[in-house]
C-alpha cells in the first residue's frame, strides 16, 4: 500500500481535458480590445465538440508551468513516449548518403511515388510480413502512423459507426470527433454518445467482452496497447477477427509497438487467418527505430478487403493518399531501408532491449510500493493502478513529490481513471534515478 500522505484521496475537479472549450468572441476580455473583425465563415462544429487541449500538449503545458515555479527541479520525463537513444550509425549513414546525393546530378531525386519507394515497400513486406501473404503493392509508406489514422478517417467518412478500446490512444477518439463520427460529449460519463467504448482492463485480461459489444462498422484496436502495454494473445485476435467477419466490420489495427513483443503474441493482425478480409494495419518506424522526429510509417490495405458493394478499399485509400500526400521524405525512406537490413535490424534490436530493461527497472520500482503494475513486458509502457484516486491528482502528486513526469490514465479515456502511464523511453541513469526516488516513498 502506498503512503496515504503521498497521494490525496480527494479527487478535485481535475479532468481538464473533459472541460468544454470556452466560447470565443471578437473581443479580448482581459485587455478589453478588439482582436479583429470576424469573417462570415462558421467554425467547424465538429472541432467545437473536442474537449480542451490534446493530451500530450496538455502534459507539456503542465510540465512547463511546474518548471517555472520550480526552476531548480531535476525533472525526469517519463510521460510523453518519445524515444531517447541515438539512431544507430548504419541507419543515419544511409540517410546522410541520401542527403549528399541530392547535391549531385546523379543522386538528385524529386517527387517519388505517393505510395512510397518500391524497394522499401518490398523490404517491409519481406521483413515484417514474411509468410503472411502481404504484397508490396498493399503497403503504403507514410510520414507516420498518427498521420495515417487521420487519412483512414477521411477514407471512412462521417457516417460509419466506431468502436475502440477503453483506454486507448487519444488520436482515435479525437479524429473520430473531427470527422463527425462521435456525436455529443456526455460530461457525466466522459464519453461521446456515438462511440462504443470497449472496456479493456485487468478484470477482463485487457480484451473486450465481444459477446456484449454491439456491431459497428469500424473497430480501432491497438496491440501492444498504448497505454496499458498489453499485447493481445493469438486466441484473443482470433476472436476479434471472427467478430469482425460475423458483423461485416473493418478492424483498424495499430501495431506501432509490435517490435517490443517478447513472447508468442502476434506482431500483426495478418498472422490471423481471414484477417486480410476484415483488417487494415497501421505501423511506424517511430518507436521501433527512433524515428519520432524523422517521421516514417506505413499502412497495409489488403486487396481482399472490400466495401459492402464489393469495391476494393485499397483503391479508395490509394486515391486518398494521392490526393492528400506527396509521399514520405526520400531521406527518411533511405533510413527505413537501412533499418530493415540485417545489420540495421540487429542494431535496432539492441536499442529495443535497452528500453525493455528500463521497463523492468520501473516495474520493479512501482511494484515495491505495493501497487498493481501492468505492461512493461511487451511494450515500453508501464500501467500503474492507484485504486480510488483521480489520475490527474496522482500525476500532480508524483510530479510534486518526486519531480517525475508521468501521464494520467484519464487522458486515454474513462477506462484509464485511477491509473498512470509511465514511459520506459529514457537514458538508463535517469531511469535508475527515477527508481531510487520512487522507492524512497514511505510505505505503510
Amino acid at each position: 500500500m502506498y503512503h496515504s500522505q503521498l497521494l490525496s484521496s480527494i479527487c478535485i475537479p481535475c479532468a481538464v481535458l473533459l472541460q468544454p472549450k470556452k466560447s470565443w468572441s471578437s473581443s479580448n476580455s482581459k485587455a478589453g480590445t478588439t482582436i479583429g473583425d470576424c469573417t462570415k465563415v462558421p467554425r467547424n462544429v465538429n472541432l467545437e465538440k473536442l474537449r480542451s487541449g490534446y493530451l500530450f500538449p496538455e502534459i507539456s503545458r503542465r510540465e512547463s508551468e511546474y518548471m517555472q515555479k520550480n526552476p531548480d527541479a531535476s525533472l525526469i520525463r517519463l510521460g510523453i513516449g518519445d524515444t531517447t537513444q541515438p539512431i544507430p550509425d548504419i541507419i543515419t549513414l544511409a540517410m546522410a548518403e541520401q542527403v549528399r546525393g541530392l547535391s549531385t546530378i546523379q543522386g538528385y531525386r524529386g517527387y517519388g511515388a505517393e505510395q512510397g519507394n518500391m524497394a522499401l515497400r518490398k523490404a517491409i513486406a519481406g521483413k515484417i510480413y514474411q509468410d503472411m501473404g502481404i504484397k508490396a503493392d498493399e503497403i503504403f509508406v507514410s510520414d507516420g502512423a498518427q498521420c495515417d489514422i487521420s487519412r483512414l478517417q477521411m477514407l471512412l467518412g462521417a457516417n460509419v459507426t466506431v468502436a475502440l478500446q477503453d483506454p486507448s490512444f487519444p488520436a482515435y477518439i479525437d479524429s473520430s470527433v473531427i470527422v463527425g463520427q462521435a456525436g455529443e460529449f456526455d460530461d457525466e460519463t466522459g464519453k461521446y454518445g456515438n462511440l462504443i467504448y470497449m472496456n479493456c482492463g485487468p478484470e477482463n485480461n485487457f480484451f473486450p467482452d465481444l459477446s456484449t459489444t454491439p456491431r459497428t462498422d469500424v473497430i480501432f484496436f491497438c496491440s501492444p496497447n498504448n497505454p496499458t502495454g498489453h499485447a493481445a494473445t493469438r486466441q484473443q485476435l482470433k476472436q476479434l477477427v471472427a467478430f469482425a467477419k460475423a458483423n461485416g466490420s473493418i478492424i483498424v489495427y495499430d501495431s506501432a509497438y509490435a517490435a517490443y513483443i517478447t513472447d508468442e503474441s502476434p506482431r500483426s493482425i495478418f498472422e490471423i487467418p481471414g484477417a486480410k478480409e476484415v483488417a487494415i494495419e497501421i505501423s511506424s518506424f517511430s518507436k521501433f527505430a527512433g524515428f519520432t522526429g524523422v517521421r516514417l510509417g506505413w499502412t497495409v490495405v489488403p486487396e481482399e478487403l472490400v466495401y459492402s458493394n464489393g469495391f476494393p478499399v485499397i483503391k479508395d485509400f490509394n486515391r486518398i493518399v494521392c490526393t492528400c500526400f506527396n509521399g514520405a521524405s526520400n531521406i527518411a525512406q533511405a533510413g527505413g531501408l537501412a533499418c530493415l537490413s540485417t545489420d540495421g535490424y540487429q542494431a535496432l534490436r539492441n536499442v529495443i532491449d535497452y528500453y525493455m530493461e528500463n521497463a523492468k527497472i520501473l516495474v520493479d520500482a512501482f511494484s515495491s510500493l505495493g501497487l498493481s503494475v501492468y505492461g512493461g513486458k511487451n511494450a515500453p509502457y508501464i500501467w500503474v493502478h492507484f485504486p480510488g484516486l483521480c489520475s490527474w491528482n496522482v500525476f500532480s502528486e508524483i510530479l510534486e513529490k518526486t519531480n517525475i513526469v508521468t501521464v494520467p490514465g484519464r487522458g486515454f479515456g474513462p477506462g484509464g481513471e485511477e491509473y498512470i502511464r509511465v514511459s520506459a523511453f529514457g537514458q538508463r541513469q535517469r531511469i535508475l534515478e527515477a527508481s531510487r526516488r520512487l522507492k524512497k516513498i514511505s510505505i505503510d
